[in-house]
């Protein structure tokens, strides 16, 4: 193993800069691997063009007879442009995408080859499902799932393949998927969201949620990558201490990107223009060799497949630059990890963003509405809302002093306190016409100056406001915003609709004028939602304290955090809002626990190995020298050996109490796991996550006292100050 840390170190000090030439404008690339409407224009005939544009609007049926003449012109789009195989694109609920390929290649009876794509192959697919997870959705005589085409989602040519976004459901037409319940969501927001924009503007007819997602990430060198077993198996440095220079005195945002890094991006973001992302911003991350990539927000479900997209293009694109990325939310001790914060707004068909202030009463009425009701949706689903981005590696980022708390809350700065402070005050009932005038353009007509706010934006709340969006920070770099931005919708879109139900039930039986039926609700909504609205420091005790007080959930771990997902109450929510039944509920709950047990049963395992195979055998080996040392002194010193040995044996000591250390804390993580695998899945996360996950600190701790001992020359594993330095 020390031979290939300096092979590696000796690999990637030899580094030369790939270099990429960038001949077009962005503005020329962007699109010309998508099939979008230009495309779909130049090859589809009329009536199969407005058949793709009413599906994507309206969600209505393509015929066979249609889907045949769109595949047809998408196979002459994708041939053109070199496509040899198709496949449909879907994302399991693994948190990564799937794909399977198939040629357009044909024979005929005659024995010629043809190239050929019929609609069937377009509309829908049978691949076999018993290799993804199902939680006991999948019958066992069942192992097909079913892809179905999504043409809300232009489908794409990566590489020679053309890809075609899918949904993926099983045999019972439960969903197997991501997508699948994200577009149900969708469609709950638009249908709820474009009720209550009705009581200000009567010509909307759609209202989009759009996403706008900043990615976060590592890149270390591959040959490094490659000589730590950790990070190839578990995607983060299980061991490793922390160098004397981590992420001090650096530029952090604003310093100068390592050429290597500057190559990266730049042909990520070419191929990222020809696939129709957006990508708008790149810079240097707080920790070293830590980045992000940040688009122009889309709609919702467009941004979900672009960001699985470009996560796998990272992978894909980082090995020509013989790099590695690494999405873990912290892999390495000592430093910031990696999130992915979800920037989320509602728009309408008729150009406005409903999270935006206006320049008149009206609108910035319209935008309290949809301002204030998604503040009170937080505060009624604050614990599942922390569900949703539950993870095993999440759990290291959440609460680090680096990142938002567990504890779910919304910051809106003190300004826009101070207007929800004013209405609070509105008074019980019909106003006078002074009352509603006053309010109109004291508080509420007031909005646009107000928000030249310049109030810290406070990073350590989840949940907070920017202007004309809310920005989710919670969620971690690994995560499938699909999942977020599900439970962001739906509990937005329940809180909508409980919203226009109130409003009009004021208008209808207490005669109430309109905008006095909504001043009273937005009222009772300010006072009920307060407990879930943060201003100070979320990494203080004092803050968790608070929050208790408060009733606030404050759900560390991923078990616990996920327990939400299966009471009554959520399971009323989301079948309420036909976003989820019970059944799926319940298999995404088992799938995401199951997960939880995996991951850290596979880091358990691979720490075991390292500390046990490599970190205890080289500080023996090391031992050894110090021992042939202090006995060559003895020989040659004889009584007077210990004065001058005393360095070398109070080491041969010390690294005696290390590895005794290392090898009983493995003895008793190995007897931890044995406990916990014969408990049922609830049980043995819980198991894993108090008994197992333990252990981890107490070998890494001891390992890192034996790195800064044993001799350099010797220690097996690429040190972090060498995995940090990207030449």
């Amino acid at each position: 193993m020390e031979t290939l840390r300096f092979f590696a170190l000796k690999e990637s000090l030899n580094r030369k800069p790939v270099t990429i030439l960038e001949t077009q404008k962005r503005s020329e690339l962007f699109g010309k691997h998508v099939f979008g409407k230009d495309a779909m224009r130049q090859v589809l005939s009329q009536d199969a063009f407005e058949a793709v544009e009413d599906a994507i609007n309206t969600g209505a049926k393509i015929d066979r007879v249609m889907a045949d003449s769109i595949a047809a012109g998408m196979k002459q789009w994708a041939l053109e442009l070199g496509a040899t195989h198709y496949t449909h694109w879907f994302q399991p609920l693994t948190g990564a995408t799937a794909e399977k390929h198939d040629a357009f290649f044909e024979q005929t009876s005659e024995g010629r080859a043809i190239e050929k794509f019929e609609g069937a192959k377009l509309v829908q697919q049978e691949p076999d499902a018993s290799s993804f997870p199902h939680g006991g959705i999948r019958n066992t005589f069942e192992a097909r799932g079913y892809t179905a085409w999504d043409p809300t989602s232009p489908a794409f040519i990566l590489d020679t393949t053309l890809c075609i976004p899918t949904v993926f459901v099983s045999y019972t037409g439960e969903a197997l998927d991501n997508k699948t319940p994200l577009l149900r969501a969708l469609n709950s927001i638009d249908h709820h969201a474009t009720e209550v924009a009705k009581y200000f503007n009567k010509s909307v007819t759609k209202v989009t949620a759009t996403l706008g997602w900043e990615q976060e990430y590592f890149l270390i060198d591959s040959a490094l990558a490659a000589s730590r077993p950790d990070i190839m198996q578990t995607g983060r440095a299980l061991l490793g201490h922390a160098p004397a220079k981590g992420q001090q005195l650096d530029d952090h945002y604003f310093g100068s990107i390592p050429v290597r890094a500057l190559n990266f991006m730049k042909e990520l973001e070419q191929q990222c223009m020809l696939l129709g992302i957006p990508v708008k911003t790149r810079h240097n991350e707080v920790a070293p060799n830590q980045f992000e990539l940040a688009p122009i927000f889309e709609e919702a479900n467009l941004a979900v497949d672009h960001n699985s997209l470009i996560m796998d293009l990272m992978d894909r694109i980082a090995s020509r630059h013989n790099l590695k990325v690494l999405f873990h939310e912290k892999p390495f001790a000592g430093i910031n990890g990696s999130g992915k914060h979800n920037n989320w707004s509602l728009a309408t068909d008729t150009g406005v963003n409903l999270l935006s202030p206006g320049t008149t009463p009206m609108k910035n009425l319209q935008f309290l509405t949809f301002f204030i009701n998604t503040i009170k949706a937080v505060q009624e689903n604050e614990a599942l809302l922390r569900a949703s981005v539950a993870s095993a590696s999440n759990d290291h980022r959440l609460g680090a002093n680096e990142a938002p708390p567990a504890i779910m809350s919304v910051f809106i700065g003190k300004q826009l306190t101070a207007v929800l402070d004013e209405l609070e005050k509105v008074t019980d009932g019909k106003l006078s016409p002074q009352e509603k005038t006053d309010l109109k353009l004291n508080v509420v007509g007031k909005i646009p100056e107000i928000l030249l706010d310049n109030t810290d934006r406070n990073r350590t709340s989840p949940f907070a406001f920017t202007g004309n969006k809310f920005e989710f920070r919670a969620v971690g770099s690994t995560t499938n915003c699909a999942r977020p931005m599900v439970v962001l919708n739906t509990i937005v879109a329940k809180q909508l609709k409980d919203f226009k139900a109130e409003v009009d039930k004021l208008i209808d039986k207490e005669s109430m004028k309109k905008d006095d039926a909504i001043f009273n609700v937005l009222r009772e909504y300010i006072k009920s939602s307060k407990k879930i609205r943060f201003e100070g420091d979320g990494y203080s005790a004092e803050w968790e304290k608070e929050a208790k007080k408060r009733k606030l959930s404050n759900n560390r771990t991923t078990p616990e955090a996920l327990k939400v997902q299966i009471g009554n109450q959520v399971s009323s929510l989301f079948e309420e809002m036909e976003v989820m039944n019970t059944v799926e509920l319940k298999a995404r709950y088992d799938i995401e626990l199951e997960e939880y047990i995996k991951r850290i049963q596979i880091e358990s395992r691979v720490l075991g190995a390292i500390a046990g195979n490599h970190i205890i055998p080289t500080a023996i080996r090391y031992q050894n020298l110090l021992i042939k040392n202090v006995n060559g002194l003895k020989n040659i010193y004889e009584a007077d050996y210990q004065e001058l040995a005393q360095e070398q044996l109070e080491l041969i000591q010390k690294i005696s109490k290390y590895i005794s250390a290392i090898n009983k804390e493995i003895s008793f993580m190995i007897e931890a796991r044995k406990k916990a695998n014969a408990l049922d899945t609830k049980g043995r996360a819980e198991v894993y996550q108090t008994k197992v996950l333990p252990f981890f600190d107490s070998i890494r701790y001891a390992s890192d006292k034996l790195e800064l001992m044993v001799e350099d020359k010797l220690w097996p594993l690429a040190k972090n100050r060498e995995l940090l330095n990207l030449n």
